[in-house]
């Protein structure tokens, strides 16, 4: 039966998930159980895109993401594809109707990966758009469940909310980006001279882009509503703790939040749940 290989195939997303990111595993399984599986699915496609430009180095890496590329809308056309993480990927494109110009542009910021090392403020707004903005677009559509009226009043709070998450994953990896693979992220940043002044502007605008996301995450359905606050409150706790640190420290080691402050954080979003503070 098909049924049991789309079945094994979203199993197969919801692995790479758990093994790739156990804070968004966390969060998604605080998604109702109807929505967790299409944002596993979307997760692993995406998981799998950034492997190839960040990991691969042995391998021919243009060539790898082209032929993954290909092979994704082939999968979206036809309604399956032996390659378990893109046949779980087009199983949640086509059921919600995911508007096929987010995959155009998460390919072409990963395409951007493959030859930039540095930025523009143009060049920057445009990669986080398809790198970030674009994959919180891709989860709206499972959480608004076809309601198209939802989708338009949240569409701007979820870009908020994935850039703020990429722009939070920039500070958290300038070590392995900077040193590993020479890529500066943020326009205009010198890391070997990396000052306050500019550690501070680009908190700020973090700080801007979480404060349109909380919003929206308000406004979310309650099937969706405490997964996505879940993820906010891991990330403003990374973010919380980035901020205290000098700008040299940054560059030092990537920072993390330990398991029992992970397990705390869901206590007390659990607590106000409860309460229906959110």
């Amino acid at each position: 039966m098909v049924q049991l290989f789309h079945i094994t195939s979203e199993n197969c997303s919801r692995i790479v998930t758990e093994n790739y990111s156990t804070s968004f595993s966390s969060a998604i399984r605080m998604l109702h159980k109807d929505l967790r599986t299409p944002i596993y699915n979307i997760y692993g496609f995406v998981r799998l895109a950034d492997e190839i430009v960040d990991t691969f180095h042995q391998y021919d890496k243009p060539g790898l993401l082209q032929q993954f590329k290909k092979e994704t809308y082939e999968a979206i056309d036809r309604g399956i594809s032996l390659n378990p993480v893109l046949n779980s990927f087009q199983l949640t494109v086509n059921q919600y109707g995911i508007d096929g110009k987010l995959i155009d542009a998460f390919f072409h910021s990963m395409e951007m990966d493959l030859s930039r090392t540095a930025y523009d403020g143009e060049g920057y707004k445009e990669y986080i758009y398809g790198s970030a903005e674009v994959v919180g677009l891709m989860c709206l559509y499972v959480f608004c469940e076809g309601q198209k009226d939802m989708y338009q009043e949240q569409e701007a709070a979820a870009r908020s909310l994935g850039a703020a998450f990429q722009k939070i994953n920039f500070l958290r990896d300038i070590k392995a980006d900077y040193n590993g693979l020479s890529r500066v992220y943020f326009p205009g940043c010198d890391f070997n001279n990396f000052t306050f002044g500019q550690k501070k502007e680009i908190e700020d605008d973090i700080l801007n882009d979480f404060r349109q996301a909380y919003a929206g995450i308000l406004r979310l359905p309650l099937k969706a509503r405490f997964g996505v606050y879940v993820a906010y409150k891991y990330y403003m706790s990374l973010f919380n703790k980035i901020r205290k640190m000098q700008p040299g420290k940054v560059l030092e080691k990537r920072i993390r939040i330990r398991n029992y402050h992970k397990a705390l954080i869901i206590l007390r979003a659990g607590l106000k749940n409860q309460l229906r503070l959110i």
